[in-house]
Order: structure tokens, then C-alpha cells, then sequence
């Protein structure tokens, strides 16, 4: 984990998608970080979302593999403990369709996914805790609006570090 960094948005090719670095303090105790500011990160061109549930997702072993759904509210998603590859395709109608985009998150990095593209991450670490701020509340009824791709989707050809036959799938 890369301590000392500014907070900055960072854009990518998918619409909307955004990589926020996040300064994390860190000494003999461990680390602190903001992880989620508004008004700093308002500031920096993050859309005020507004966030009304927080989900943690546990990860108990490396490989644990999660995805590629897109669900009908907007993620704002960091690691709270551990590493994650997250890997993120567009799955909105439109010239960005299809596109797709990678990164590995540490507790230093957090991203902004806009509804409608599909999330999913493989844990790179024992005990990985993946958190993310959502924008409306789970409900039987929002299921009917996910849209899934599978994870060895030759299209989104995503490199899975931990290759998915030797993953924890789910």
C-alpha cells in the first residue's frame, strides 16, 4: 500500500468510471485514512451521489472471485483490509459498450462505478475486506434490473491474476 499520496480523481476509458487516490496515514499503530470525504471530494469532480447503504463483502482466502454484475445504483468501492484486482466492463448501451478497465486496489485507492456497469474483483489476499457505498437500497425487486456477464467472457477477455479454474468463483 502506497502511503503519501494526494487525493486525486483519476478518469479511465470507461464513462463515469473514476480511480480516486486516497492519502493514507500510516505509523507503528497501522494506518487512518478518509475514505469517503464529500465535500473534498465534490471538489475534485467526484458526483455527489448520495451514498444510503455501506456493504462490506469478506474474502477469507486468495482467488475468491466476484462478478461481472451490474446492478441499477451507482458504487463508490475501496478495500478496507487486503488487495483486490477489480476488473469492470460497460454494459450501458452507447459507443462505450463493451469497454472495460483494471485495476488493483489497495486501501490507498478507491473507484466510482456509475450503474450500469458490471463490478467484479478477485481477492489477492487472505482476509480482503472490500467495502462499497451505494447509492439505493437492496431489494428482491432490484434483482430483476441486474445485468451479468460471466467471468470468462471472451469479449471482455479479462486477465484474472489467480486463473478462474483455480478460483474461489461465485
Amino acid at each position: 500500500m502506497q502511503t503519501g499520496k494526494q487525493l486525486a480523481v483519476r478518469e479511465t476509458p470507461i464513462p463515469g468510471f473514476l480511480v480516486i487516490d486516497l492519502p493514507v496515514h500510516g505509523d507503528n499503530r497501522g494506518w487512518f485514512k478518509e475514505n469517503w470525504q464529500r465535500e473534498k471530494q465534490l471538489a475534485l469532480g467526484l458526483p455527489d451521489f448520495g451514498p444510503v447503504q455501506n456493504n462490506i463483502s469478506f474474502n477469507a482466502t486468495a482467488g475468491v472471485t466476484r462478478g461481472i454484475h451490474a446492478e441499477p445504483w451507482d458504487k463508490y468501492i475501496s478495500v478496507a483490509a487486503g488487495r483486490v484486482f477489480g476488473a469492470w466492463v460497460d454494459l450501458r448501451e452507447g459507443p462505450s459498450f463493451g469497454a472495460t478497465f483494471t485495476i488493483e486496489i489497495d486501501p490507498s485507492i478507491a473507484v466510482f462505478v456509475p450503474r450500469g456497469v458490471g463490478n467484479s474483483f478477485q481477492a489477492l489476499e487472505e482476509d480482503t475486506a472490500y467495502s462499497y457505498l451505494v447509492n439505493d437500497h437492496w431489494s428482491a425487486e432490484a434483482q430483476s434490473e441486474y445485468t451479468f456477464l460471466n467471468l470468462a467472457d471472451p469479449t471482455a477477455a479479462i486477465a484474472w491474476p489467480i486463473p478462474l479454474e483455480q478460483a474461489e468463483l461465485s
